[in-house]
């Protein structure tokens, strides 16, 4: 089921989009016969990723840090420039350098990029989609671990978590929004094996997705309008998911422990319910 904008024309604009998922969808985007913007800060990939397109003038590319609004902002008056329009924004930008509690590295880095690049690509883009009156969709890219928050990354789950929040509320304010004809949608991928995922690893585990399997999954949830893209992979279907973010919930419902799904006092029970038909 394909979504009407995902169609030769069409106009997407992708942040993150010189590797992993962002390409993934930028081949999607121009094997539908659309035109496609990539941004990216690795000038490098940037340059290999247009090759890889290798869609001529259906194609362009943006060196920017999604973190700064006014490159954003440059990359928009071009776009518009050129294209007079935008019709699929997916801000998918992110960073994973790792992060802990009480110390602050890293922490404003994350959080300006993976929670600040989608308010500033939003905030940028969709305004002036708006303004052009036309049919649009926003995909913004968050993560399991930005619901169920498991020990490990705070700040990235800090900064996850917030892209849920953000996202729904652009949803909300969209379909309220007299004349828009925008929707917002957010991508919830799950282990896919990308540079920002692989590690030491140099082959992909059975247990991740490929970027291009979560591309086309992402595609046919957007199809039927799922506002809530939640991915499965090779080692998580989505009856696990469900329990897992269900119990998440109930921490606070039941008044257990944060986090109880990792305390020692509550491990068994969790792992009773979620192997309960």
């Amino acid at each position: 089921m394909n979504h009407p904008l995902i169609a030769p024309g069409c106009v997407a604009f992708v942040t993150g989009g010189a590797a992993g998922i962002g390409l993934a969808l930028a081949r999607r985007f121009i094997e539908a016969d659309m035109r496609v913007a990539i941004a990216d800060k690795n000038e490098a990939a940037l340059e290999e990723a247009v090759d890889i397109l290798g869609a001529g003038d259906r194609v362009k590319s943006f060196a920017l840090d999604v973190a700064h609004r006014g490159e954003l902002e440059l990359a928009a008056d071009r776009l518009f420039g050129a294209w007079e329009g935008l019709h699929v924004l997916v801000n998918n930008a992110g960073i994973q350098p790792g992060s802990t509690v009480l110390d602050d590295a890293n922490w404003d880095h994350v959080l300006a990029v993976n929670l600040g690049g989608i308010v500033n690509g939003t905030q940028v883009f969709v305004p002036r989609m708006l303004a052009a009156g036309e049919e649009g969709v926003v995909i913004n890219t968050g993560s399991k671990q930005g619901i169920t928050t498991p020990p490990g990354d705070p700040a990235y789950n800090v900064a996850k978590a917030g892209v849920k929040a953000f996202t729904e509320a652009l949803e909300h304010d969209l379909r309220n929004r007299e004349g828009a004809r925008i929707s917002a949608h957010l991508l919830i991928p799950g282990f896919v094996y990308t540079g920002l995922t692989k590690g030491g690893r140099t082959e992909k585990p059975a247990a991740a997705w490929t970027p291009e399997e979560t591309a086309d999954f992402a595609l046919q949830s957007l199809g039927r309008g799922d506002f809530y893209i939640l991915c499965p992979d090779n080692d998580v279907p989505r009856a696990l998911d469900e329990k897992r973010i269900a119990w998440a919930a109930g921490d606070i419902v039941e008044n257990r422990p944060p986090l109880s799904r990792w305390h020692k006092d509550w491990a068994e029970r969790f792992s009773t319910y979620v192997n309960r038909d």
